[in-house]
């Protein structure tokens, strides 16, 4: 709005007439403020005067002309346009301060940006040396600020090309880039004037009255205004209902005012007196309360008022348009802005704005905001001057946000990030303005409605949109913690540990909050509200990492940290300590606690403060200041137990509810425990519950803490003398909780990747997490990131160590590339890894026993070494080996042993082999380091040691041995083994070092004794893998015996499969074999091979009954889908008939605009069991209304019975007629009908019809020949004379199904009503026939395969209906009107029937004519008494004939439209085909009378003829191949061009010398040569007045698209939307059949098409692709396919990422490349007519996309 463009006309003209004003302004001795105030007054009112429809161009002339032009020749001194030209030429900003717009693309360096905020524009970032880096892509939601040159968000290049220093000028640049005193004295006395004013008129309240400076004293006048304002809250027909019933406008006025409404935040919607806006008013109010429950915001303004303000924010652009040009500007306006009037309280201008902020409207706050960002956010002195005052009103400020409802792009508090994540800034704002207790402290004030009695939070019932809201709170307390300080002074460390005390009130009222108790009896009744606590845990997750990381830069921060939050734990754990101590007996240890039973008593999955706890303690251990720590928290306050209690009961819990103990508390529970172990969750949750156990472990009593743990898994009695229980539910439950129990007892001993819990890096543990979702399967990229937990820069390290563990498979056409585990990364796996949900940790299990057995190893899955716990935590492990872990493992071992089945479950087993397994590697380990007399650690002693519990005790190693022979347990045979060498092997190592005299001796031979078992074990288990080979091999001979035996027995059976799909190939060549005698590949004339129609036997696939295809049977049908095509055009500019009322279809124009294509999924029905069917479809829809269909049943649509494919006909299988020639007949027929002999008996035969039809009327006859008539009689019937035989007749069935299919076709291809009696229904049918054989040609010739034999089922058996079907439709119907269209198609070729409509030789294609001819040429044997069509040896010449008529006439387009082109390069190729040509040039030369050329060289017209008639021959080989079923030639079945050209020659009877037919008929085709050459389009083409279409034609292909992704959304941003003035961001998409870049989804480029409003993508494929089309949303990076005006659907884009996965929306954001290949998929499903079927699939599958308006795309 506010750039130079703005000015309206120049400047200069208007100077003279303003010179009194300018002197007025600037004399001295004048107050500037009064004389400013005074012009406004008076211009003001008058030019914003009639806002109801504001002439926008007027008003901007009067403003410049009446106030700013004066205003900025006072300021500058000089003429505006020079003046700021000068400013220009002298140098831009370092900053780039480019304000996003919604929907702009933003870049992010991931290598060098501080943090994800930094981001770069489009034209900043292809100019830095980013773009060569790991960046990111990403589209704005606006309201952004592009950090180029801003040194503090790039650890290197801040920088772009553009922007650096001298990039853009002279040296001199900063002292040119200096004001001069006089200006900036001008500025300091215009901005204030005009700042004061501004901030006035937005903040003004009074509704009639303007401030008394700006009231002049003429009459005040009645004029009001209603205004109506945006909110959020009504939608948009909301509006406009409201607006249509309280003012009785029109629809599209209301429209107009809405959209106006919800693009500048406000809008006049009547003008009146006061009484009437004030009815206005509440008519509005009163109708938008009956829609929505809110009423709508509307005013009554004096009509002053509103043109004040609406001056008010031209002003603000205009401020905002200088602030661009000079430092010094932004920097007098900052000084005006921030300063605070003398002795006053009232806020500095800036920030009244800011307080005023939420109560603006859109427009306004926009103004603003781009304000800000082009003065303060420029100048880094005073953005931090700025931040200061942000600050000091932030609590007002988000309370405002808060309670408004517009979007948080739109408040002012979005620019927190602006400030925010400067390092630097952040800094300061913690150390001086104690930032982050304001966040905490606005926090707290601005959610106590949810806290309950107890002080906790409590969101039941809790608002969605407010509580989004507070999560704008929250992310500022991230942007402020984003960057840690690197130097900590002592202000910092008070005012951050004070930060953090304030916000451990946060985390306290959030400890233990929605406690729940277990529902006994009868289910909850409704779910209780839990999503806000998970969301707000989730928002906090990375804010309490931060924390803990910023601890941790500091000893003494991290120390005086982890004592305050002791302190906090400590005070919301002692609320249950009234109850009395129970003491617990078990093993002669005693465990005395409190009483507490999850499963009766309250329970809480929040437990934020305990897990922080958790986390500074584990970094006390890292650091290695929890030395230190019993000077901060004294060893009896620590009170260990205390802080285990709370993580445990949520363990618990979670054990509880997958015991199914707590399934009557409903789903809210269930989602809670799936977040608590979710990856989104779980760091701070799940994890740190661990760590605190593990933390309870290594400083409490292990025994009692086994103790604490099975008292709080509710086990005590579980594991003392089992009392006999009939309840199996109740056994279940004990069942699944001890498993889960020895599951947390597996990760307290087992679970050592976390730093500070042992000596690992961050790395470690992300290596584990991948290769652990790894050994599941092999994943995606995108899989594993989001299996990944996120830090606080969204990063989750994967691409540092990804290479390390796995390898990339790159994906194929479709599907993604994966990454595989590398084998040395297997041994790693630990199956029962503690971020396994269950799913996964069975199918892990599954699939590495699975690879284990394939290399034939054992099935044993051992746990890997654990890395050494650090000292602080090397307590844990004693609880492996203390007196009650052994009385659980031993007591559960001797259950299965004993066989009680239902008290123990092979997992339980499982786990307690891995417990064992832990121990003995924990013991192996310690031995190996350190002599057995340092070794405590005596796992080996105790669990060879009989228990002393009962009578027949026996020790753990032999309940191993009889575990062995457990049936059940089988499967953990190889595990069991495994163990018990390693109980040898820690036996061994024990005598080792006390026998170390004779260590090596027993040494060496404990590791043969080793190996020899191991060898043992290999052996058999090869010889079992041996015979298990055998016996497949003895059962695979077995099957193929009993096979062939089947075969041998069902010959029959198998032939007539054969027949049935229709390889006409095979079948020919058997055919062959017996009459190899007048056997010949040859399609047409006298020497025609014979056409076998074999027996086809086809199934229905709706009945499954068989039936033969004959002419007198029932019809079958192939269900078939038509379709207006533009597939194959040569000129998309060319303008499409959308109504097909008028249409002649007849001739196809040579640039094939629009053809009907017919395309068909193959599959058969009966006429009759496929009308059934759509009947009940019908039926079924009448009854379902309201329910959305994906297809069409007016437009006869439906679903193919089988394969799902869009159809919307069938077409009628009709049987191919067997035709033989008899040799002799022919070659006597041979000597007689000559070409000419054949044109004179065909002239004779339709002038005799067009006798007989015009019965006197002498204009209907065209001009014959000039011969006498003779006996015309006998010369009319003479074309019978040469073999006629009785028409065809088919059954009434077969009948109804051609009109059926070909009503169709004309219906669809015309666009218009069925209508079985139009005489173009004929026209229509050939015209699908050759266009569907056209783009059958082109697909093969694109996919480069051969033209016969390569074609799928599908498509040949289409093909091969619809050739059929097209000879047979003629039948139906009548003669007459056949002939008549006849006798047009031949007027192009034969001069003597052409009529005045008959289209010229250059404006018809070829194939089109000869599909007409032939197919139409059989009714001129009609006769009155009897039905006739021509013979076998009739036809044969007819065709030959009417073949060769058209390719004369095509030779003669290709030679005319390739007359102009020069030869590209000589060639010397002066053979046979060269001197016929140049002969033939000659001739042309002489009948052109010299326009064409003779100049033109032989080889040059030989070699535009053989390529441009190429694809017609191969169309005329498909369509004589479906009509006659000749065999073709071997070379047609194979790829090779030369032999190709000669194939086809052959088969269509030409000599490969094309110009030897003009010799051999010189008589018959000179005449029409003359005629040909004399048309005037053929002169004025060869004159070169016209252009006519050069053969071959190009083979249309998808626009070529950038390879990298960028580029395309750089052409994006440059896009401006033809129709529409306004910088709103628009949805750009590209039309990839023809390039064209649209405004899609926007009202602005609506057309109105019959009467019906289409969005631009609907209505350019209306013309593009003839209502198909394929667009690529830019911005999205999503293709979108749609049809007609009611479908579409999404499709994959053709950009991938380096890791072989799209991304549609951009939501990943990594660099993306262009795919050859799946654009090439997307080429193919043009080509194949697939689009409307891939719609039909997709909207089957995926039917959310009903609801989406494609119309208005």
């Amino acid at each position: 709005m506010a750039d130079g463009a703005d000015r309206g006309p120049a400047a200069g003209g208007r100077a003279p007439a303003q010179a009194p004003q300018r002197a007025t302004w600037c004399d001295e001795r004048f107050d500037f403020e009064a004389t400013f105030l005074q012009c406004l007054a008076k211009h003001v009112p008058n030019i914003y005067s009639a806002e109801m429809d504001p002439l926008v161009e007027k008003q901007e002339e009067m403003v410049q002309a009446a106030i700013l032009y004066p205003l900025e020749c006072y300021l500058f001194g000089e003429d505006p346009d020079v003046f700021l030209e000068k400013l220009q030429q002298s140098g831009t900003s370092q900053l780039c301060g480019k304000v996003f717009k919604g929907g702009e693309t933003t870049y992010s360096c991931r290598d060098c940006a501080v943090d994800p905020t930094c981001v770069l524009c489009i034209d900043c970032f292809q100019n830095s040396i980013h773009k060569n880096h790991r960046y990111k892509m990403h589209s704005s939601t606006g309201g952004g600020f592009c950090d180029c040159g801003d040194t503090e968000a790039w650890k290197a290049g801040p920088l772009c090309t553009k922007h650096e220093p001298g990039a853009s000028s002279s040296p001199k640049e900063n002292s040119e880039c200096q004001l001069s005193e006089e200006i900036m004295e001008h500025s300091r006395r215009v901005f204030p004037s005009v700042i004061k004013y501004i901030v006035d008129m937005l903040i003004w309240e009074e509704e009639k009255e303007l401030p008394v400076e700006l009231t002049i004293s003429r009459e005040k006048v009645d004029s009001y205004y209603c205004v109506l304002f945006n909110d959020e809250h009504h939608s948009y027909d909301h509006v406009i209902y409201s607006l249509q019933r309280a003012l009785g406008c029109e629809l599209g006025e209301a429209q107009l005012h809405t959209t106006a409404i919800d693009k500048e935040g406000r809008r006049a919607v009547k003008a009146g007196h006061y009484a009437s806006c004030q009815e206005a008013k509440e008519e509005i109010k009163r109708h938008s309360e009956n829609v929505s429950q809110r009423p709508l915001h509307v005013e009554v303004l004096h009509a002053d008022v509103m043109a004040h303000q609406k001056f008010a924010l031209r002003l603000g652009s205009w401020l905002n348009k200088l602030m661009s040009y000079s430092s010094d500007f932004r920097q007098i306006f900052c000084q005006i802005c921030l300063k605070e009037e003398a002795g006053s309280e009232n806020p500095c201008f800036i920030s009244k704005l800011m307080l005023w902020d939420a109560r603006l409207h859109k427009g306004a706050r926009k103004i603003l905001h781009e304000l800000i960002f082009s003065s303060f956010f420029m100048e880094m002195e005073y953005k931090k001057l700025f931040a200061i005052e942000f600050v000091k009103y932030y609590k007002a400020l988000q309370k405002e946000y808060i309670s408004d409802d517009h979007d948080r792009v739109l408040s002012v508090t979005a620019l927190s990030v602006q400030m925010f994540t400067v390092p630097t800034l952040a800094r300061h704002l913690i150390e001086e303005q104690n930032v982050i207790t304001t966040i905490t402290e606005t926090l707290l004030e601005v959610l106590p409605e949810y806290l309950d009695k107890n002080d906790k939070f409590n969101f039941q019932g809790y608002s969605q949109d407010k509580l989004s809201r507070v999560y704008a709170v929250i992310y500022d307390l991230r942007y402020v913690l984003v960057s840690k300080p690197t130097v900590w002074t002592d202000r910092l460390r008070e005012r951050f540990l004070e930060g953090f005390v304030s916000f451990l009130r946060i985390l306290t009222c959030m400890q233990g909050m929605e406690e729940i108790k277990r529902q006994i009896g009868q289910h909850i009744e409704v779910d209780p509200d839990w999503e806000a606590a998970i969301a707000i845990q989730m928002q906090l997750k990375n804010i309490l990492l931060m924390f803990q990381e910023w601890c941790a830069c500091d000893e003494e921060l991290l120390l005086r940290s982890y004592s305050e939050c002791h302190k906090a734990v400590m005070r919301c754990s002692t609320n249950g300590r009234s109850r009395e101590k129970t003491v617990f007996h078990l093993c002669g240890h005693t465990l005395e606690s409190r009483p507490y039973r999850v499963s009766a008593d309250p329970v809480s999955i929040h437990l934020p403060l305990s897990r922080t706890l958790a986390g500074l303690h584990v970094r006390l251990s890292k650091t290695g200041a929890i030395s230190r720590l019993h000077e901060f928290v004294s060893p009896e306050d620590f009170q260990v137990e205390l802080l285990v209690e709370y993580p445990l009961r949520c363990l618990v819990l979670v054990a509880q509810v997958a015991a199914e103990m707590w399934r009557r508390n409903g789903l809210s529970l269930i989602s809670q425990v799936f977040y608590y172990q979710d990856v989104k969750c779980r760091e701070e949750m799940y994890d740190k519950d661990i760590i605190m156990l593990q933390i309870g472990a290594s400083l409490m009593d292990p025994n009692q803490f086994l103790l604490l743990i099975l008292q709080r898994y509710e086990l005590a009695d579980a594991f003392k003398k089992i009392k006999p229980t009939k309840d199996q539910d109740l056994i279940k439950q004990y069942n699944v909780l001890i498993e889960e129990m020895l599951q947390i007892l597996i990760y307290v001993v087992g679970e050592r990747y976390v730093p500070g819990i042992s000596n690992v890096t961050k790395e470690d543990v992300i290596m584990r997490e991948i290769i652990h979702l790894l050994c599941i399967e092999p994943m995606a990229h995108s899989a594993i990131t989001k299996s990944l937990p996120e830090n606080e820069n969204n990063e989750t390290g994967l691409e540092n160590v990804i290479d390390k563990v796995a390898t990339f498979k790159k994906p194929g056409v479709s599907g993604h590339g994966v990454y595989e585990l590398k084998d040395e990364c297997l041994k790693e796996f630990n199956m029962f890894f503690y971020h396994y949900t269950k799913t996964q940790h069975s199918k892990a299990e599954h699939t590495q026993k699975k690879r284990r057995k394939q290399e034939n190893r054992d099935e044993a899955l051992p746990p890997p070494p654990p890395p050494d716990f650090s000292p602080a935590f090397s307590n844990v492990v004693r609880i492996l080996n203390c007196d009650v872990m052994m009385h659980i493992l031993r007591t559960l071992l001797q259950r299965a042993v004993e066989l009680e089945t239902h008290l123990w479950t092979e997992a339980m087993i499982q786990m307690v082999l891995h417990l064992l397994s832990l121990g003995l590697l924990e013991e192996k380990q310690q031995l190996q380091k350190c002599p057995e007399e340092e070794v405590t650690f005596d796992f080996y002693h105790k669990a060879t040691r009989m228990g002393s519990s009962a009578l027949n005790a026996v020790n753990v190693l032999m309940l191993l041995e009889k575990l062995k022979r457990v049936p059940q347990l089988e499967a953990q045979k190889d595990t069991v083994n495994w163990i018990l060498q390693m109980f040898d092997m820690v036996k061994r190592l024990r005598e080792k070092s006390s026998l170390a005299t004779v260590g090596a001796t027993s040494g060496s031979e404990a590791t043969k004794g080793d190996e020899s078992t191991q060898d043992k074990e290999k052996a058999e288990r090869k010889r079992k893998a041996e015979a298990a080979r055998l016996h497949r091999q003895k059962i695979m001979a077995q099957m193929s015996a009993l096979q062939r035996n089947f075969i041998e027995t069902h010959k029959l059976l198998y032939e007539n499969t054969l027949e049935a799909q229709g390889k006409d190939d095979a079948i020919m060549e058997e055919e062959s074999i017996s009459s190899a005698i007048d056997y010949s590949r040859i399609a047409l004339g006298p020497k025609r091979g014979p056409s076998v129609a074999e027996k086809e036997i086809l199934t229905c696939i709706l009945c499954q009954e068989e039936q033969e295809v004959k002419l007198e049977s029932a019809a079958m049908v192939l269900s078939a889908c038509v379709q207006k095509s533009t597939a194959l055009t040569q000129n998309r500019s060319r303008i499409l008939d959308l109504s097909g009322d008028t249409v002649d279809p007849l001739f196809m124009h040579p640039d094939l605009p629009c053809g009907t294509h017919t395309g068909s999924c193959g599959h058969v029905m009966h006429a009759a069991c496929w009308q059934k069917y759509f009947e009940a479809i019908q039926l079924n829809f009448r009854q379902r209304l309201h329910v959305e269909q994906i297809f069409d049943l007016e437009n006869g649509e439906y679903l193919c019975p089988l394969c799902k494919s869009l159809c919307n006909t069938v077409i009628p299988i009709v049987p191919l007629q067997a035709q033989k020639i008899n040799s002799e007949d022919a070659e006597a027929v041979a000597q007689i009908l000559s070409l000419a002999r054949w044109l004179e008996i065909v002239t004779v035969r339709i002038s005799g019809y067009s006798m007989k039809n015009a019965k006197g009327e002498k204009q209907n006859l065209p001009p014959f020949t000039n011969k006498g008539t003779g006996n015309s009689a006998l010369e009319f019937h003479s074309i019978l004379s040469f073999g006629v035989q009785s028409s065809a007749k088919y059954s009434s069935s077969i009948k109804e199904m051609l009109i059926l299919f070909a009503t169709t076709i004309y219906r669809v291809g015309l666009k218009v009503a069925p209508n079985e009696a139009d005489s173009r229904i004929p026209v229509m049918t050939w015209s699908t026939c050759a266009f569907t054989i056209q783009c059958i040609e082109n697909l093969l010739e694109t996919e480069g395969k051969p033209l016969f034999g390569s074609l799928q089922n599908r498509q040949h058996s289409g093909l091969k209906a619809l050739v059929q079907f097209a000879a047979a439709q003629r039948t139906t119907s009548p003669q007459v009107l056949i002939q008549k269209h006849l006798l047009r198609l031949l007027g192009v070729l034969l001069p003597n029937f052409r009529g005045e409509d008959t289209p010229s030789l250059l404006e018809v294609d070829m194939f089109h004519i000869l599909v007409g001819t032939v197919l139409s040429f059989p009714s001129l044997y009609w006769e009155d008494a009897v039905d006739l069509q021509p013979s076998s040896v009739s036809s044969a010449y007819n065709h030959l004939y009417l073949f060769h008529l058209t390719t004369l006439a095509h030779i003669m387009q290709i030679i005319i439209s390739s007359a102009t082109e020069s030869p590209a390069a000589h060639s010397s190729d002066n053979g046979e085909e060269a001197q016929s040509a140049q002969s033939f040039c000659r001739e042309l030369c002489q009948h052109t009378s010299g326009c064409f050329s003779q100049d033109i060289p032989g080889w040059l017209v030989w070699d535009c003829v053989k390529k441009g008639i190429m694809p017609y021959l191969r169309c005329a080989a498909l369509f004589f191949h479906y009509l006659l079923g000749v065999s073709p030639p071997e070379e047609l079945l194979q790829v090779s061009e030369e032999g190709q050209f000669k194939a086809l020659c052959s088969y269509l009877s030409l000599p490969t010398n094309l110009f030897l037919l003009f010799h051999d008929y010189r008589d018959a085709v000179n005449p029409l040569l003359q005629r040909w050459c004399t048309d005037p389009v053929v002169l004025s083409c060869l004159k070169g007045k016209s252009i006519a279409i050069r053969y071959p034609r190009k083979r249309n292909h998808l626009i070529e698209l950038p390879e990298d992704y960028s580029c395309l959304l750089n052409q994006a941003s440059q896009f401006k939307c033809p129709r529409s003035s306004d910088d709103e961001q628009k949805h750009p998409v590209l039309c990839l059949f023809c390039g064209a870049m649209l405004c899609s989804q926007n009202t602005c480029c609506q057309e109105l098409v019959n009467g019906e409003e289409l969005g631009a993508c609907t209505s350019h494929a209306l013309q593009c692709g003839a209502g198909v089309c394929m667009f690529l949303k830019i911005r999205e990076c999503k293709v979108v396919l749609i049809e007609g005006k009611t479908r579409g659907c999404l499709y994959p884009a053709p950009y991938l990422d380096e890791y072989g996965e799209t991304d549609p929306g951009l939501k990943r954001g990594n660099p993306l490349h262009l795919c050859q290949e799946r654009y090439r998929k997307l080429h193919l499903l043009w080509q194949q007519h697939c689009i409307i079927e891939e719609i039909a699939r997709s909207q089957e599958t995926n039917q959310i996309f009903f609801g989406f308006n494609w119309q208005l795309l």
